[in-house]
């Protein structure tokens, strides 16, 4: 039985596991060439050293801790030893350019740094000019940087973790910043684990579970999709260094990996793949999710169908809990563009542009993981966080069972000569569309309209599928107002660090295909 300290920090959600079952593995690591097995035990052991670690650096309980690590198994003891001694990671984008990394590392405060220097190219001397020491770095360490490893080693593999309030900052993300600056989200030790216990109550998972993550590890996908559900109960995670289709399906295979997660690009592009899925054993399967971007109803089944297991479409935000609905335990007759029903313990409401509450609007949460505040943003604080409703941008609709249904973003939705153009629903019109793997819709100004719609899309390979077709698909089955005025096939859509479809890349990309302004 753990005492109170450790019973209320994050950094301790594996903790009982291994006391129970030392021996037993807790993560797989196909990052560095040949596989590395990290069993509970020793798990708990570098968790402990890496606590001594960052308090030897100075460190005091509050202090930032700017992490800079890609998937690779040191990534769970840096984070969450850090937190058993009260220290705050930042865990950094490692997709991010110098300016957006050189901002989010002043904002954050960090006081100093834990990297990888391979894993972003910049970090190295980003950090180095925001003044952030001590520097510890993986082998090979720059000049001037103290070796990680080495450091690690030095240390004690026992800890007696400080008393820690119960709204003590657990770790600050950021945001994805795929509409301006990133902002730095505070989540509690409190909350965080409020969102274990009542995922393992309802959700519970089973020692002989099994993720596989290729997901980038800073990302909530990887947290509260594989490592801290596992971790906490004795299961497992496969780790890969980043998602390419054949290497995650042979990784399935291969470590009889019972459930993994992606955004839907993941999947799309696994479905190319049809041939070696049917090759390969996947019989320890039970299950997998989709989300983090909005997922058209014919994906879903395609993937269920391939796959042969069952498939939920999940939704759940940095700041909000971070899951406030989810499919209810042991429901598998899912409505189609369902991500499920509320949360147990948890509150959420659909608010319309009226300010009224309504069966369509803007998501309100409520729940003990929700963000206390964004980090130095009161501004921000004010305009999302009401009475402790976080207002999640994002658009819903609840039908009379209580299912809920993503819409898309509310500030997606642009005005067309006088009409609402919602484009989730004009892509979703073109994911109906055969041979049509991914559609982003984007407003473009236009000469009479004021802005109208432009598509951009990915189609199957050797399709013949052109602008025209597009089109005229959109005017025969949507409104004509909504319909694209202007269609570009890409080879690929871009994605952000969170792995979803950037807009801010592809709005460029429209420019530059259609021109500043369109129409005449």
């Amino acid at each position: 039985m753990m005492d109170a300290r450790r019973r209320n920090n994050l950094g301790y959600f594996s903790h009982e596991a291994a006391l129970a079952m030392p021996d037993r593995i807790a993560m797989i690591d196909l990052t560095q060439g040949a596989p590395r097995e990290v069993t509970y035990g020793e798990l708990e052991a570098r968790l402990n050293r890496a606590a001594n670690l960052v308090v030897s650096m100075g460190l005091k309980p509050g202090d930032r801790l700017a992490m800079c690590v890609g998937n690779r198994f040191e990534f769970i003891e840096i984070m969450y030893g850090a937190m058993r001694a009260g220290i705050v990671p930042v865990t950094l984008n490692t997709k991010l350019g110098a300016d957006v990394l050189d901002f989010t590392v002043r904002d954050s405060d960090s006081v100093a740094a834990i990297i990888e220097p391979s894993s972003n190219r910049f970090v190295v001397e980003v950090c180095e000019a925001a003044g952030l020491k001590p520097l510890i770095a993986f082998d090979p360490a720059p000049q001037g940087w103290q070796d990680y490893e080495t450091l690690l080693m030095e240390q004690s593999t026992s800890f007696d973790p400080p008393e820690l309030a119960p709204d003590h900052p657990s770790f600050q993300p950021y945001t994805s910043g795929s509409t301006g600056r990133p902002k730095g989200v505070v989540l509690t030790h409190e909350g965080q684990l409020w969102g274990i216990r009542i995922f393992q109550e309802h959700w519970p998972e089973k020692l002989e579970n099994r993720s596989l993550a290729a997901v980038p590890m800073y990302h909530k996908n990887a947290m509260a999709g594989a490592f801290k559900p596992l971790l906490h109960v004795g299961g497992s995670v496969v780790i890969l260094p980043d998602f390419k289709p054949e290497p995650f399906l042979r990784a399935l295979s291969d470590y009889q990996c019972t459930n993994t997660g992606g955004v839907p690009a993941v999947y799309t592009a696994l479905l190319q793949h049809r041939a070696l899925i049917s090759r390969l054993d996947l019989s320890h399967l039970k299950g997998l999710s989709v989300g983090s971007a909005p997922v058209q109803p014919e994906l879903l089944s395609d993937i269920m169908e391939t796959f042969g297991v069952n498939c939920v479409e999940s939704y759940g935000l940095t700041e909000g809990g971070p899951v406030p609905v989810a499919v209810p335990p042991g429901v598998t007759a899912v409505p189609p563009g369902s991500c499920g029903k509320i949360l147990p313990e948890g509150e959420v409401k659909l608010v319309g542009a009226d300010g009224s509450e309504s069966y369509y609007g803007e998501m309100w949460v409520k729940n003990p993981g929700v963000t206390p505040g964004y980090y130095k943003r009161p501004d921000v604080n004010a305009e999302k966080l009401v009475d402790g409703w976080l207002k999640t941008g994002d658009l819903f609709r609840v039908d009379e069972d209580g299912w809920y249904y993503f819409m898309g973003r509310t500030d997606d939705m642009f005005n067309c000569g006088g009409e609402n153009i919602y484009p989730k629903e004009v892509e979703n019109l073109l994911l109906a569309l055969p041979d049509v793997t991914d559609a982003c819709v984007l407003p473009l100004p236009h000469k009479t309209k004021g802005d109208a719609p432009v598509a951009l899309i990915t189609v199957t390979k050797g399709s013949a599928l052109d602008e025209a077709a597009a089109k005229a698909w959109c005017l025969e089955n949507g409104p004509a107002y909504a319909h694209p005025r202007r269609v570009a096939v890409l080879d690929a859509m871009p994605l952000n660090g969170a792995g979803k479809v950037d807009r801010l890349i592809l709005k460029k990309q429209a420019q530059e295909l259609f021109g500043a302004e369109i129409g005449g």
